[in-house]
This record gives C-alpha cells, sequence and structure tokens, in this order.
C-alpha cells in the first residue's frame, strides 16, 4: 500500500496567469498536500507507518526560544568578530553588546533604561539582519583614518530559482512555477512563486533556502547548507530567516512541510511556536501545544476532530475508560484507530478502499463532483470534458473499480476537492 497519492503539479491552467497557479497551489497546501520538485503529493495519514501532518507557525506571533536565540547570536559574532564589535560599541553603543558596554567601554550608565526591556525581547528580523553586510554599520577608527570591516562578508540574497552553476555545487535544481510575479498589498509589492533565499560567505554559496511564496504564506520546501559551516546551526538560522521574511513580506503563516512524530529529527519543527497542526480529515488548524504532543504520543493517528467528537484524554486511553463508553461510541472508536484492511499484496488499493482521511468518499464524488464535465488538455491546447474524450466507454466504466481510468481520475477528484476540480484542468498530453 503506498502512503502517498502523487499528483503532477504542472497540470495544466488555461486562460490563469501566473498569480491563480499560486493561489491554487497554496489551496493544496491547506489541504495537506505538499511538493516535492515538480509533483505535490499527499499523504495517508492513517494508513502511514509514520504520520504526516502538515504544520505552520503564525509569524507575527513568533515566540523564540534560548536555543534559537543562541544559535542566531553565535552566528552574528562569527561573522562580525571581535575586533569590529569592539570598535562598534565604541560608535555604536547598544543594549546587546553587554561585555563591552559594561566591561571594556564602561557605560553602563547609557543602558539601564532599556536593560530591562531587551532581555526580555528578541527582536527577530532585527536578529538575522544584525550580521548581514547590508545592513553592517562601518564605523571609523580615528586612529588609522579607515572604515572598519566585520571579520566575514556575509549576504543573503532571494533568487529566482532557475540554475546556475554555482547552485550546483550545492547538488540543487528544481523549479515549479513559469515564472514569478508580484502583486501589490498594502502599498508595497509582494512576491510569489517559487525561489531560491541563497546564503553566502565571503562570496561563497554555503546554503540554499528553497521556498514557495504563496499569498498568505512562505511555505519551506527544502533548506541544504554546506558541510564546512554544519557547526553554525544553519538550520536553526534558516528557520528564522525565514521566518524573519514572512513577517516582513506580509505573509500570514510560515509552512514548514511536514512534521513527524515518530522521527526525532522532524520534531524540530515543534520547537516554533505557536506553530498548528493540520487536522488531515477536516483541514481545520490545531494549537501545537503539550495536550496535542500528548495525543501524538498516545496514539499512531490523531483527528482532533474525532479526538473531540470522542473526548478521548490527551493521554493513553485505558482499559476501564473503554469499557465504561456507550457501545456505538466503542464502535466509533475503534474505527477511529483501526487502519484499513491491508490490500492484497503487490495492490495499491483505492483512496476509497483505504479509507484514507480527508477525501471524499465514493458516494460523496458521485453526488458532488461531475466527473464527465471536469476540463481536460489534449495535444494542440485543445480543452474538452472528460466525457467527450472518453466517450466510447465512459458511460460503462465504474468508478468503484480501481482499475479503470475513471476510478483513478474518481480518486484524483476525492483527494482535490470540488472547488479546485473545477478550476484544475487535467494534462492529458
Amino acid at each position: 500500500m503506498s502512503p502517498f497519492f502523487p499528483v503532477q503539479s504542472h497540470l495544466s491552467l488555461p486562460y490563469t496567469p501566473t498569480l491563480g497557479l499560486i493561489q491554487i497551489c497554496e489551496k493544496l497546501v491547506d489541504r495537506g498536500w505538499r511538493r516535492s520538485g515538480t509533483f505535490y503529493y499527499k499523504q495517508d495519514c492513517r494508513n502511514s507507518c509514520c504520520p504526516h501532518y502538515a504544520i505552520r507557525l503564525d509569524a507575527k506571533a513568533f515566540e523564540s526560544r534560548k536555543d534559537q536565540r543562541q544559535a542566531v547570536n553565535r552566528w552574528n559574532r562569527f561573522i562580525l568578530g571581535e575586533d569590529y564589535r569592539f570598535q562598534a560599541a565604541k560608535s555604536y553603543p547598544k543594549t546587546r553588546d553587554w561585555h563591552y558596554v559594561y566591561h571594556v567601554l564602561n557605560l553602563g550608565f547609557l543602558l539601564h533604561r532599556e536593560k530591562r526591556r531587551c532581555k526580555s525581547y528578541f527582536a527577530v528580523c532585527k536578529a538575522v539582519h544584525e550580521s548581514e553586510y547590508s545592513f553592517v554599520k562601518k564605523p571609523f577608527d580615528s586612529k588609522t583614518k579607515q572604515v572598519i570591516e566585520p571579520a566575514h562578508t556575509f549576504e543573503v540574497s532571494l533568487e529566482p530559482d532557475s540554475f546556475t552553476e554555482e547552485k550546483w555545487v550545492c547538488q540543487f535544481s528544481i523549479s515549479i512555477f513559469p515564472d514569478e510575479c508580484e502583486e501589490e498589498r498594502d502599498g508595497r509589492q509582494q512576491k510569489f512563486g517559487s525561489y531560491h533565499q541563497c546564503y553566502r560567505l565571503n562570496k561563497r554559496l554555503i546554503a540554499i533556502g528553497v521556498l514557495d511564496l504563496l499569498p498568505e504564506c512562505v511555505s519551506s520546501v527544502y533548506f541544504i547548507y554546506h558541510e564546512d559551516v554544519q557547526d553554525w546551526k544553519l538550520g536553526k538560522l534558516g528557520v528564522l530567516r525565514e521566518i524573519a521574511l514572512a513577517i516582513e513580506g506580509g505573509y500570514r503563516h510560515y509552512y514548514m512541510g511536514f512534521y513527524i512524530h515518530s522521527c526525532t529529527k522532524m520534531r524540530y519543527k515543534g520547537q516554533y511556536r505557536p506553530s498548528y497542526i493540520l487536522d488531515p480529515e477536516t483541514y481545520d488548524w490545531n494549537l501545537f501545544d503539550e495536550d496535542f504532543i500528548k495525543r501524538l504520543s498516545a496514539r499512531k493517528y490523531v483527528s482532533m476532530k474525532q479526538e473531540r467528537q470522542l473526548n478521548l484524554p490527551a493521554g493513553l486511553l485505558t482499559d476501564i475508560e473503554e469499557a465504561e463508553m456507550e457501545s456505538d461510541k466503542r464502535e466509533a472508536l475503534r474505527e477511529y484507530l483501526s487502519e484499513a484492511d491491508a490490500p492484497l499484496e503487490g495492490a495499491l488499493g483505492s483512496v476509497f478502499e483505504n479509507r484514507m482521511p480527508g477525501v471524499l468518499s465514493l458516494e460523496e464524488v458521485r453526488r458532488d463532483i461531475d466527473l464527465g464535465q471536469w476540463r481536460a488538455k489534449l495535444r494542440g491546447d485543445r480543452i474538452v470534458r472528460l466525457k467527450v474524450v472518453y466517450l466510447v466507454f465512459w458511460e460503462d466504466e465504474d468508478m468503484a473499480d480501481p482499475g479503470t481510468l475513471k476510478s483513478i481520475i474518481a480518486q484524483f477528484g476525492a483527494a482535490l476537492g470540488p472547488s479546485l476540480v473545477r478550476q484544475l484542468v487535467l494534462d492529458l498530453t
């Protein structure tokens, strides 16, 4: 059984500008789909060995942890260097230069008014730019009559996702959108499309963040960095910079892809708060807090819709608690906790047979989606209805039969939902 339901992301969207494609991509993300290269895929959370839950952060409400602050501050100190920081503290005394201002310059009287405020406040946007070369102040050395430069040059740029030899060295080249676009929002231009956020140290590319900039969110697709800088916590630095990009760019949310509770390497995503987990059945977002973590630890698969309906405790359900349930509720509990019956060896099984969460049932597809009216693209950019394309056998095939083309299309429609079916065009070329 495949836990994923893959679909090519370059489905034709005739008569729709690039922004229209990007809006549809955001709808896919909000229905639990995820991009990998030129494909979107949707995971079967119920029947997977390790359920993947979409996770996103409320960017403007972000609250940093001590280890996250330490990572960016340590990087800033490395980039700026001791000599620069010493000279800069003289010319531009500030509250975070405690060592230099108090112990070296003995200028503590300049800081008392802001000391309490700055100890409890961490401005992520200001912190991530502190060592960026275009933001670094250049103090003037009165003795040498020269501008004082930082120890290293650190630059970050948001670039189109096009191929370059420099990026190839990082073994990376990927593209999805035909091009990038911009739209004015609140008096400023907001970028949309697929981008690479490139990090350069002393003019050398050391890291790339692969990002989809969608109307309401920054979606992190991938982040890679050179092994030479792995001791500097570039992963944390990359997340903080992408959160700052969301805040500065006017995007509401920062999407970190999938959270996999059973994978310890994925748990870092839950350390950026406040984050929310997408319910795989209702597509509602639920706060990722200690209560939610307990539920993930107690059960292999979690849907807060079901948890609330069954009034389940956050931790493990005892045999006594289950025995005291009413018979219909107990049966619903067993249905919720059980996996779909495994299909025959070598067979994948349909999303209907597997009871894949978040997709329409066969009855709902028949009721809510007229598959025959779904638009399809043929050679020569002809757009016709599926019923016309497969006129010979369309009425004879049963969408309940997994071996038929009609069933495959029905499963696709069930995973997308009626709204996206009306907007998307199946590319049959």
